[in-house]
């Protein structure tokens, strides 16, 4: 099974500027999510990252 991980990062989407916005079942709800409250500005991106259920890896 895949999760999902929505972060919003900067223009350069650095590891070190990323917020934790949820962990969704699915790309889609993920972007509908970041487009409901206003995760899209002039100055940052969203990034979603699939992530998959008892494997273990570093992202």
């Amino acid at each position: 099974m895949s999760l999902f991980l929505l972060f919003q990062t900067d223009n350069w989407k650095s590891r070190a500027s990323r917020v934790f916005f949820g962990a969704f079942d699915s790309r889609n709800k993920a972007l509908d999510f970041a487009k409901y409250n206003d995760l899209y500005w002039y100055n940052s991106e969203v990034v979603v990252i699939e992530v998959t259920l008892n494997e273990f890896r570093e992202i």
